[in-house]
């Protein structure tokens, strides 16, 4: 049907199952079963079993991944997250090997991190001329140098009483305790991000903040409470690595920053602001976890399986706008 305009206006909605599939959440997850394809044919020891085995060392770094994506609609970024992480696992072994109940340690691991958070919060959110990469740049220096004070230099740390952190170790059947709690927390944060007002007004903070301040958003407060949030999934990161290798030591969360940015970015969160959802950044994070097990399991070496993933990163922040403009083009026609 012509409108007065002269364009020609379909009468028919566009079917669900062809937007889905055509969504970017769709084409992720062609790629997740196109990347297990190749993982079981590149590595004769991928199976599910072994995925469920070997998941868990990877799938702590997810659990930055969720309020990263806040960050990165914010139009903002993080990169002291890792640091924290680092700091977080320390102290939980240092109180771990003075004998207190895991409860204490569980605590401590969380508390560190979300007062890491709110020193982030606190100076990006009263110093707002400061940009959030140099503010954090900053702490993640401070926060490893702690690490580093407690340690020694490229020190390391074990944990005595290791019971409480096989504990956080163990599987329901073949199912890693872990993988159901970021079920449940990828669940929870992608409602709060997509289906509510608090998540209406990250958006709204990301497409332009001054507007958002006139229409009467608290931004800076919404701001306290994500880099907040950030500091404490960062503790509970650390908790999970722990229970993993059973101790910290210097490097405990090297480039965890850049793998949780990795993660939403390929997952379609636009790293200027205002764009994306968590459910393709939960796809991309287990595409990264299958290609890490998958290749590890080949003895692949860790700088090549980064080099991927770095491709994978660029060709998931080109391909949105080659595909524009190829709509572009053949609307041209």
């Amino acid at each position: 049907m012509a409108g007065k305009s002269g364009r020609t206006i379909s009468n028919k909605p566009e079917s669900p199952i062809k937007k889905i599939i055509f969504s970017w959440e769709g084409i992720l997850i062609l790629v997740l079963i196109g990347v297990n394809i190749f993982c079981k044919w590149f590595s004769e020891y991928y199976n599910m079993f072994n995925l469920l085995r070997q998941m868990p060392v990877y799938l702590a770094e997810v659990f930055l991944m969720m309020p990263m994506a806040f960050i990165l609609v914010m139009g903002e970024i993080d990169i002291s997250v890792g640091s924290i992480a680092c700091l977080s696992a320390t102290m939980a072994c240092i109180v771990c090997n003075t004998g207190a109940p895991f409860i204490v340690v569980i605590l401590t691991a969380l508390a560190v991190g979300t007062l890491c958070g709110v020193i982030n919060a606190t100076i990006l959110t009263n110093f707002t001329e400061l940009p959030p990469m140099i503010v954090t740049l900053s702490t993640q220096i401070i926060f490893r140098g702690i690490a580093e004070i407690v340690l020694g230099s490229g020190g390391s740390i074990s944990a005595a009483n290791t019971a409480g952190f096989k504990a956080l170790g163990t599987k329901v059947g073949k199912v890693p305790i872990i993988l159901f709690l970021v079920a449940i927390l990828a669940v929870i944060f992608a409602i709060i991000l997509g289906k509510s007002t608090f998540g209406r007004r990250v958006y709204a903070i990301g497409t332009n903040r001054l507007t958002a301040h006139y229409s009467g958003i608290h931004v800076q407060k919404i701001r306290f409470i994500i880099y907040t949030v950030m500091g404490l999934m960062a503790g509970l990161c650390a908790l999970f690595l722990v229970s993993t290798s059973y101790g910290a030591n210097t490097t405990t969360g090297t480039g965890f920053e850049m793998d949780a940015i990795a993660m939403a970015v390929f997952g379609g969160i636009s790293s200027t602001g205002g764009k994306g959802n968590l459910a393709g950044g939960i796809i991309s994070a287990f595409i990264i976890v299958c290609l890490r097990v998958g290749l590890g399991q080949r003895n692949v070496h860790a700088q090549v399986i980064l080099l991927i993933l770095g491709v994978l990163l660029i060709a998931a922040v080109a391909l949105p706008n080659l595909i524009g403009q190829l709509r572009r083009a053949v609307k041209k026609q």
